[in-house]
């Protein structure tokens, strides 16, 4: 990312903030061959209760955690950079750094991947406050697998551009709609900080 996007005004819809080219394709594709390294395991829904075929109604993806690591901390540098831009342009909340590992996020078509409306927060010491998803695959690559945002009177559907760096506050309702075709790729982040008050 280039000194300029400090500068430049941030493309803003009304639940998120896109940031485009946040990473090129050369580091796009180091990104993925670090994440295809790691254990990716089927995701689970936190709290008691979930019997295997209700969690699938409403998620189904395979999550890698990308820890902090010599080999990552220059994704985690960027990383920082562009959520601080976003933050300072459009939110300014009281942010302290990540308290989680980055999620490295993979949908399947012939898993019928998706993950239903949801919110980021959750009971944490610390709760997320910034969310970042960052788009790895090219859209070509997959049918469906929308990043959608409910927060208005309409639906609003994140850019698909690969290398986008989609951010928005952690209390909006959002989803991934199911995939079709293909395989998509995305890095998941959250910003925590103090309780809003």
């Amino acid at each position: 990312m280039s000194e300029q996007m400090s500068q430049q005004l941030l493309e803003s819809y009304p639940s998120c903030v896109a940031v485009e080219d946040a990473f090129t394709p050369e580091e796009l594709d180091r990104i993925i061959a670090y994440g295809d390294t790691l254990q990716a395991d089927k995701a689970i829904l936190t709290g008691d209760g979930w019997d295997q075929a209700a969690a699938d109604k409403i998620r189904i993806t395979r999550n890698a955690w990308m820890a902090n690591t010599p080999d990552s901390k220059w994704i985690y540098d960027r990383v920082f950079q562009v959520m601080g831009v976003v933050n300072k342009q459009a939110y300014q909340f009281d942010l302290k750094g990540f308290a989680e590992d980055f999620q490295y996020t993979i949908y399947h078509g012939d898993e019928g991947g998706h993950y239903d409306w949801h919110m980021d927060l959750g009971p944490r010491p610390m709760p997320r406050k910034l969310s970042m998803s960052l788009q790895l695959s090219d859209p070509a690559d997959y049918d469906g697998c929308d990043l959608q945002f409910y927060a208005s009177r309409q639906l609003e559907v994140a850019p698909r551009i690969r290398g986008a760096a989609i951010v928005f506050p952690s209390y909006i309702l959002h989803r991934v709609t199911p995939i079709t075709r293909g395989t998509r790729k995305s890095l998941v982040v959250w910003a925590n900080g103090p309780r809003f008050r």
